[in-house]
């Protein structure tokens, strides 16, 4: 299953990604860590600053729905994966970011940019799991 190449839309994305980012700790103060973002939403997370969790959880939600508005069709999404491997492998991110003190985005984004150390290590831990599970899912187990 190849992967389409789109360097303009992967690049305009991430310069998204990293405004939404920098706007949220220039007007804010904090990190775009989504993790961090909806835990503090959660009730009984005794965080009180919920307004902007809100809107930014509402802009993810909200943005491709505005894609499909302004395009006339989402994009094709295909998960190749049964449900209950896509509840098993949430849970293991779960634990995962849990256990990181925080998530991709919060580490990748953030942490990168800010040179922080423990980002630095948590990343290349990210990246390092993620490739040796491709390699295993598609070369070992035929996946």
């Amino acid at each position: 299953m190849p992967t389409e190449f789109t360097p303009l839309l992967s690049l305009a994305g991430g310069a998204l990604i990293g405004l939404a980012a920098v706007a949220l700790m220039a007007v804010h103060g904090r990190i775009a860590g989504i993790t961090g973002i909806l835990g503090g939403f959660l009730p009984g997370s005794g965080e009180s600053d919920r307004g902007w969790r809100i809107a930014f959880i509402a802009g993810m939600i909200a943005a491709p729905i505005t894609a499909m508005a302004a395009t006339g069709s989402m994009p094709q999404i295909s998960v190749p994966v049964s449900t209950l491997a896509l509840v098993a492998g949430g849970f293991l991110v779960g634990i995962g970011a849990t256990f990181g003190s925080g998530c991709t985005s919060g580490h990748g984004v953030c942490g990168l940019s800010r040179l922080s150390a423990r980002s630095i290590a948590a990343t290349l831990t990210f990246m390092a799991t993620g490739a040796v599970t491709v390699f295993l899912v598609r070369h070992v187990l035929g996946g």
